[in-house]
């Protein structure tokens, strides 16, 4: 018996979540097929994924066909959770994309595809709803050649479409080298069906087994994992999910996370639609473990797989500032966010001491639905948002040098930090490396003191934003050996500690960047908008007010597509703009795309540090907790 690791992947509403219960249904995991209105699927099991009739978490089930276990992974569709999404992409051996026959190819299956393309990910498609009135097989073939891939296999035909006896009839067996070409994500087969009537699910199923590559990994390996989720237990025990590229975790085990250790002490596998207690998980498998008290989402569990890609998630672009009805309830809140974050990082929440509040980083208004709700039904706490602002990024555009030496001028530390921070390529992030002349001239206590406030610091650049795409280099370095009175302990006043370091970084790593100057990017998001074309021309002048671009405008029957890029602080005042505009009748949705420099008036953010571009107040400030 193989294994398969399966993501279902979709646009929201496309019927991703409907195809999971068909298969589950088709392999006798289960009696009844649930359904998304009625909230009683299998994989939405949160209160609020029943209310909505969406996919808010990922989730696991597991079924047979044939001679494959496949682990099918039920992925959210909506554009506000596209980084549970990505989580998952990077466990997965193979992949089914979910197009409606009716609509087609829409924007987040464009993002999706190109997430799977990237990690050369297998993925076949099925084009669902060929039982609704409307659908298409041409044009639906037609769009996933233009949009997608070119790189496409019709596996069979169709007949009586757009009814209630919608028939999928398939080609006949795919030969060894489809199948060969479809394993290495070089060939993509279709598929059409209705995952409501069952038309062409067995196809699919066949496909899956015979078409995607089965999980591999030696067993006698040294373990290497990757936790793609976390979540707490009824006691509030952390439970991590983990897919095991090779080796083996036991009860007990002992095992590196990340850059901490922690001690396995439960495991429980995925078999038969159940969640069922084990004694261990193996290479190709996922497994749910407890006993990581500090895991967190993305660690490598055991040595980082060989072939791991870096995480890119698209990045949040939205703040809000949350704030809870009851002032009681500030701590309890302060702690509810601390664990939402632990099950989604990119929150990142931020607490604001000054101000005495909590903001926190969101993709949009569903997701601020979803805390709000998620707080109230899960820790007892009424919250309010404030509005929502767009969260920008700086960039260095010069490069910029500062030094502190100790017993010089007015550095009190016991250190001496000199700092070189230059623009990097766009998407690099922020590096920090050692000059040649410093390497070895201290210990590395304090070399990690130095890089660890680095990046703190740079979370908040001269205008408040978190810095990003630059290289920062220490090229200057000094300490204090460890040293005492006559015949007396250690003394602080004479000897440097890693504190000198985490205390003078901020001072020097903010000098040097206002030195080399930075620049306020916004973020800019793909849109796809489709309105009536009698509506085009109210629509086109409605676009130049909001700084939007069309690249591309197709017809589509009645209706015009409009494809191009808008400020993300622009989407809503055109979201509200669409109902008169195109009588009801307009959609439009986004995703982000990449930063540009601001045009106009540079935003700044509140700062919620001590403000090391102040150095009286900063120095006042750490004198005081000294």
């Amino acid at each position: 018996m193989t294994t398969l690791n399966l993501g279902i992947l979709a646009h929201v509403d496309a019927g991703k979540t409907t195809l999971t219960e068909r298969l589950l249904y088709a392999a006798g995991v289960i009696d009844e097929i649930g359904s998304v209105d009625d909230g009683s699927t299998q994989t939405d099991s949160l209160e609020l994924e029943r209310q909505r009739g969406i996919t808010i978490k990922s989730a696991v089930v597991s079924f047979v066909i044939e001679d494959v276990t496949v682990n099918l992974i039920d992925t959210p569709g909506h554009p506000d959770f596209i980084a549970e999404v990505e989580r998952v992409l990077h466990v997965l051996d193979g992949a089914v994309m979910v197009i409606s026959a009716v609509e087609g190819v829409q924007a987040q299956t464009v993002v999706l595809m190109r997430s799977l393309q990237r990690l050369h990910i297998p993925t076949l498609m099925f084009v669902n709803k060929i039982d609704r009135r409307g659908a298409q097989y041409g044009s639906a073939l037609e769009g996933i050649a233009e949009r997608l891939t070119p790189a496409i296999v019709p596996m069979g035909s169709t007949s009586e479409i757009g009814t209630r006896e919608a028939r999928f009839t398939p080609n006949g067996a795919a030969d060894d080298q489809l199948a060969a070409r479809s394993k290495q994500a070089s060939a993509h087969p279709v598929f059409f069906g209705s995952a409501i009537t069952g038309a062409g699910v067995a196809s699919l199923m066949g496909g899956i087994r015979s078409l995607l590559p089965a999980a591999d990994g030696d067993v006698a390996s040294p373990v290497s994992g990757t936790v793609f989720k976390v979540e707490r237990g009824r006691a509030g025990e952390k439970i991590a999910y983990v897919r095991l590229f090779s080796g083996a975790v036991r009860t007990r085990d002992r095992l590196p996370v990340g850059d901490r250790e922690g001690k396995v002490t439960a495991i429980a596998v995925f078999e038969g639609g159940a969640v069922v207690r084990a004694a261990s998980v193996t290479a190709g498998h996922i497994g749910k473990l407890w006993g990581l008290a500090d895991v967190q989402i993305g660690d490598a569990i055991g040595v980082s797989p060989p072939t791991s890609v870096p995480h890119r998630f698209a990045p949040p672009t939205l703040e809000t500032v949350i704030v809870p009805r009851h002032r009681g309830d500030k701590q309890a809140l302060h702690a509810a966010l601390a664990q939402l974050a632990e099950q989604d990082p990119l929150i990142n929440l931020r607490q604001d001491d000054a101000r005495q509040e909590m903001a926190l980083s969101l993709y949009g208004e569903v997701q601020k639905e979803v805390v709000e709700a998620t707080l109230a039904h899960d820790f007892g706490i009424d919250v309010e948002f404030r509005g929502s602002t767009t969260i920008c990024i700086e960039r260095p555009i010069g490069t910029g040098v500062a030094v502190e030496r100790q017993h010089e001028g007015s550095n009190p530390f016991l250190a001496t930090v000199g700092l070189r921070i230059e623009p990097a390529p766009i998407g690099a992030g922020v590096s920090f490396q050692l000059a040649r002349e410093v390497l070895g001239t201290m210990p590395l206590a304090f070399v990690k003191a130095v890089e660890d406030t680095v990046h703190e610091t740079m979370q908040q650049g001269i205008h408040g934003w978190r810095v990003t795409d630059t290289s920062i280099t220490m090229t200057d370095s000094g300490y204090s050996p460890r040293q005492s009175h006559a015949h007396q302990g250690f003394s602080k006043a004479m000897s440097s500690t890693g504190e000198d370091f985490r205390h003078l970084t901020p001072l020097v790593a903010m000098s040097a960047l206002q030195h080399a100057g930075t620049v306020v990017c916004e973020p800019i998001h793909r849109f796809m908008l489709e309105t009536p074309a009698d509506a085009l021309g109210q629509i086109v002048a409605a676009l130049a007010p909001v700084h939007a671009v069309v690249r591309t405008q197709t017809m589509r029957g009645s209706l015009c597509v409009l494809e191009g890029e808008i400020p993300a602080a622009r989407v809503h005042a055109l979201q509200q703009q669409l109902p008169a505009l195109t009588r009801g009748e307009g959609v439009l949705e986004s995703t982000f795309d990449r930063y540009e420099p601001m045009r106009g008036a540079i935003p700044s953010r509140s700062r919620t540090d001590q403000d090391p571009r102040n150095r009286r107040e900063y120095l006042l400030h750490v004198s005081r907790r000294l």
